[in-house]
């Protein structure tokens, strides 16, 4: 019996003693992969307002800065806006003119403005030619303008020509009255269409001709551009 007593003591001793419990290290715990973000968001409503009131929008933040515009061709003639200007004017030719102007833009890129207009010339060895027209751009309004000057060569005889000249490079509409010297080796014809070009100051003036205006000689000269006209080619 008093063993019974002492055992149960013991016992009750034992159960009231604080037992440390130590937890044992698990394994480690892998990373989360990684959350892509998801779409921009539009902003939606702050807060209701009263009813019958529209609602309140949050204010969208800043923008992001994009790429910088790229250059205009806002003030340039397209090759199919030049051979129907042309085709209108001349008649008749749209397959040499769409070559010729294939090859002035193959040359020196698109033009800026283009004259339209009529001109005559001789020659004997020495001779000079006489024209006007209009200038067209497409933000400078448009310009009457008239051209003469001479030719030095071997060459006689003489022609009248509706004359279509392609206008490179031009910064203004007052650039044009200028002296423009012949380009060598820039002659070219197809179709009944003759091609030369000339430049001064950076403007490159390319001139297109009619059969009737084509004096097949070896020339050399300049094209002088006046507001007004005169008999004075130099």
């Amino acid at each position: 019996m008093n063993s019974a007593i002492r055992l149960a003591a013991a016992a009750l001793l034992f159960a009231s003693l604080p037992v440390a419990v130590s937890a044992q290290p698990g394994p480690p715990m892998a990373p989360e992969p990684p959350v892509a973000p998801g779409p921009p968001v539009a902003p939606g409503p702050v807060a209701p307002g009263p009813p019958g009131a529209p609602p309140q929008y949050a204010e969208p933040g800043p923008a992001p800065a994009g790429p910088p515009p790229g250059p205009g061709y806002g003030d340039q003639f397209s090759m199919n806006e030049v051979v129907g200007a042309g085709n209108h004017f001349f008649g008749g030719v749209s397959r040499g003119l769409a070559m010729i102007v294939q090859k002035a833009t193959s040359q020196w890129g698109l033009p800026n403005g283009y004259i339209l207009g009529e001109e005559a010339g001789g020659a004997f060895v020495g001779g000079l030619r006489y024209g006007d027209g209009t200038l067209y751009t497409k933000n400078a309004g448009d310009r009457r303008v008239f051209w003469q000057g001479p030719t030095v060569g071997f060459d006689a005889g003489a022609d009248g020509a509706r004359t279509m000249m392609l206008v490179y490079n031009l910064p203004r509409t007052d650039a044009i009255f200028d002296r423009f010297a012949g380009i060598d080796g820039s002659a070219y014809f197809v179709g009944g269409l003759g091609m030369t070009a000339m430049a001064a100051a950076g403007v490159v003036l390319v001139p297109i001709r009619s059969g009737l205006g084509l004096r097949l000689g070896a020339n050399v000269g300049y094209l002088k551009f006046t507001p007004r006209p005169t008999w004075n080619p130099f």
